[in-house]
């Protein structure tokens, strides 16, 4: 009922920026939680940062002032503006939309911090 279309992954120098985007369609009207997830080779997925409908945001502690989250106001569209990026950022960042007791997830962008 939701698809998501990610976008805005690749190679960036250690303290520079990207910006990722996740487009959603569909039944986008239901949805009420979107986020941002990230894995890296060998770690657990963890939850870098998510908005809910009514526009409050969190951060991992490890994101918390160089990340924003934000969307738009149809809730069509996702973004994870990503500053100050350190090596250990690298990782595979998934988009996630929740939609009315369903979770649907994007196929994932690679983001690669490396001098």
């Amino acid at each position: 009922q939701v698809q998501l279309v990610e976008s805005g992954g690749g190679l960036v120098q250690p303290g520079g920026s990207l910006r990722l985007s996740c487009a959603a369609s569909g039944s986008t009207f239901s949805i009420y939680a979107m986020n941002w997830y990230r894995q890296a080779p060998g770690a657990q997925r963890e939850l870098v940062a998510g908005i809910t409908s009514g526009g409050s945001t969190n951060y991992a502690d490890s994101v918390k002032g160089r990340f924003t989250i934000s969307r738009d106001n149809a809730k069509t569209m996702v973004y994870l503006q990503m500053n100050s990026l350190k090596p250990e950022d690298t990782a595979v960042y998934y988009c996630n939309v929740g939609a009315w007791g369903k979770v649907y997830w994007g196929q994932g962008t690679q983001v690669t911090v490396s001098s």
